[in-house]
């Protein structure tokens, strides 16, 4: 009689053990299907927070008779953009920011010093020497309007970047090399202050870039009786880093 109450014990509890296990076996494969089937929580609240990183070509607009640009010229840009979406899908945005530049400007502007005074003249062949040009390293301040195609699922879209720019001159070098002298000098007429609109658009991390500066470079530099009202017109690419 004890036997057989023993046994029919360790069966009931075989029994229950075995469904125990089948029921946690079920409960584990259904919990690990809800996890796979729940939705990837995304990010609605993206920023296009972007290094900047430009190359442009440099020229010179409103020059005076006789002066023409020399070879090449380049410039390098770079800084961070802090976007701000303005809308619900926020594909609009303003975004401000600081960067660094260093332009360089090649033209047969020849610049000199005597004493405390800045003299130019101008070279209208463009013979008798190896190098004419003036270098600017300016510090930056954008502010743009931003509209876009980006959602918080993609970072390839593509854009329309434009506002304008303030530019404060840091450290400037005119540089005149010819067979006989080289003269090196810190040209004081130069305009600390600088402003001027940009455009930049394009696909993905490669835009076209344009920026038009609306206040002259000089002072008050006179060179044969003409003001020199050079005016930067800047050409190229910008890369965009989130």
């Amino acid at each position: 009689m004890i036997m057989a109450t023993i046994r029919n014990t360790i069966k009931t509890i075989l029994v229950n053990g075995i469904l125990l296990l089948s029921f946690t076996s079920t409960f584990a494969q259904e919990l690990e299907t809800q996890k796979e089937q729940a939705p990837v929580k995304i990010d609605s609240l993206y920023r296009e927070d972007q290094f900047y990183l430009g190359l442009t070509y440099n020229t010179l607009q409103d020059s005076p008779a006789g002066v023409s640009q020399q070879k090449i010229a380049l410039g390098l840009a770079a800084g961070f953009l802090r976007d701000m979406p303005i809308n619900k899908n926020r594909n609009l945005a303003i975004a401000t920011g600081i960067g660094f530049a260093l332009n360089n400007y090649n033209q047969n502007l020849t610049i000199s010093q005597s004493g405390a005074d800045i003299n130019y003249s101008i070279n209208n062949n463009g013979a008798g020497f190896s190098k004419n040009k003036f270098t600017q390293l300016l510090v930056e301040v954008p502010l743009e309007f931003r509209w876009r195609t980006s959602t918080f699922e993609s970072y390839k879209f593509w854009r329309i970047y434009g506002g304008v720019k303030f530019s404060y001159l840091l450290y400037d070098r005119s540089v005149f090399t010819a067979s006989t002298k080289s003269v090196v000098i810190n040209n004081k007429d130069f305009n600390e202050f600088l402003y001027g609109v940009y455009l930049s658009g394009g696909y993905n991390t490669i835009n076209l870039y344009a920026y038009y500066g609306l206040n002259p470079l000089f002072k008050s530099a006179i060179v044969d009786g003409q003001t020199v009202n050079f005016k930067s017109l800047q050409l190229g690419i910008i890369f965009y880093i989130l």
